[in-house]
């Protein structure tokens, strides 16, 4: 039997890493098309990643970046026009997903904006809420979720301020971080909470 050379590596096994294609209008709807059916977005972040590839190939083909920006937008207003982009029912649905895993109005504002959505439909999105109370329920849903205040086994007064700064580093104000992690009885504070 004989011994191989452990630092060489099988040809067999090397593989090349696959030049990116040219960002033509074919090409661009294709990835547009892949993408939309694996994942729920808003028309600014796909243009944000279609521009992405546009900007790709134009370093790495010499494809025209104007071109292939106004490839980008026609598709993208086809996509708007045929409902296959809705920034409204992404901002209502995002609004929904993300106020049922605990996360603040704040929060909830700075992840739509970053994902292209307009300030006007981000407003709507959340107009149909009472803002101070749907804060509370999403905090205490937060602090059930990291068991902070109220739902920490041990060690409850010697973690306050961990736990208040942690609510706070989600976006929620400071009067409803201590409201919740000074909680004595939870089940209270839920009842008092608005029904969806």
């Amino acid at each position: 039997m004989s011994e191989e050379d452990p630092t060489k590596k099988p040809e067999n096994r090397s593989k090349k890493r696959r030049q990116p294609l040219k960002a033509t209008p074919e090409a661009l709807e294709r990835s547009a098309l892949y993408y939309l059916d694996r994942y729920d977005t808003a028309s600014g972040h796909l243009r944000r990643l279609l521009m992405g590839k546009v900007t790709l190939s134009a370093r790495l083909h010499g494809t025209d970046p104007a071109e292939g920006a106004a490839a980008v937008e026609r598709l993208v207003q086809r996509f708007l026009k045929a409902g296959v982009l809705d920034d409204a029912r992404f901002a209502r649905e995002r609004v929904r997903s993300l106020r049922a895993r605990g996360t603040s109005r704040a929060m909830v504002r700075a992840r739509l904006q970053a994902k292209g959505v307009a300030s006007t439909l981000i407003d709507e999105a959340l107009a149909g809420e009472e803002a101070p109370a749907r804060d509370l329920a999403a905090a205490v849903t937060y602090a059930k979720r990291r068991r902070l205040g109220p739902f920490r086994l041990d060690e409850r007064a010697e973690r306050r301020a961990k736990d208040l700064a942690a609510l706070g580093r989600q976006g929620f104000d400071y009067e409803t971080a201590r409201r919740v992690v000074d909680c004595e009885d939870v089940e209270g504070l839920l009842a008092a909470l608005p029904e969806d």
